[in-house]
């Protein structure tokens, strides 16, 4: 596991991007797992500069790790939306190739067997992580065990709380989601976790230091092989020196 600690979100989303790119210009199609929420921000920001400054992204495929259920792909709140207001509508990214779950199906369970097909056709080479207070990864949530698939997730009330910011109120956050599993993260060839603030210095701490267990499920990327954590200092503050 990389550590890579930066002054700022600005230039650890530089960073990030520069890492997407080598991937994007390897491959013929290149496919990027991708996370919502605060921390991947400064990332979409950089890697719209890098397109416009003439990186194709065309051939790209995206894959999102979750969904609200309940949230219409409208709704300003839901990830369609978000990932529609920071990439997909100021860069050439073919909408064919850009999937997300279907958090409004009338069959659920079914629109995750769908989803987890469309991991299968496309094997994701470089995945985007965010991490959240209690240490979920995707809506992958602490518990007695982690899920291998996609799967229909009661999100717990820390992070229906976290979330309550963006919402005008908290009774808004939708509490329950559409998640991949842990088996499509740890599948990706290549794995970035973005993390900033003091408020996650604690998590990040349990995530790298202590040992691999289902009630912080950012732990299981100890296992992965090809892990970047990419930090500011104050997520980075719980850490050892050495790192």
């Amino acid at each position: 596991m990389k550590i890579r600690v930066f002054d700022n979100r600005h230039d650890a989303g530089i960073y990030v991007a520069a890492v997407a790119e080598s991937v994007i210009e390897a491959k013929v199609q290149p496919v990027l797992g991708l996370a919502t929420g605060a921390s991947p921000i400064s990332f979409y920001d950089a890697l719209v500069n890098l397109h416009r400054c003439g990186l194709d992204l065309s051939n790209v495929v995206t894959i999102n790790l979750d969904e609200y259920i309940g949230l219409s792909i409208e709704h300003e709140q839901s990830y369609h939306c978000f990932m529609r207001q920071n990439l997909f509508d100021h860069t050439n990214l073919r909408s064919e190739n850009t999937y997300l779950p279907n958090g409004m199906a009338d069959d659920l369970a079914f629109a995750c067997e769908q989803y987890d097909e469309v991991i299968r056709r496309h094997p994701i080479d470089l995945q985007i992580l965010g991490i959240g207070v209690n240490g979920h990864i995707g809506f992958n949530e602490p518990d007695d065990l982690l899920l291998s698939k996609t799967h229909i997730v009661r999100l717990r009330q820390e992070t229906v709380e976290s979330n309550a910011r963006f919402f005008e109120h908290i009774d808004d956050v939708p509490k329950e989601a559409i998640t991949v599993g842990v088996q499509a993260i740890l599948q990706a060839d290549q794995i970035v976790l973005m993390a900033f603030g003091a408020q996650k210095a604690d998590i990040i701490a349990k995530a790298v230091l202590g040992s691999v267990r289902t009630d912080v499920p950012a732990s299981i990327l100890q296992l992965h092989r090809h892990v970047t954590l990419v930090l500011d200092r104050e997520s980075a503050s719980k850490l050892p020196m050495a790192f």
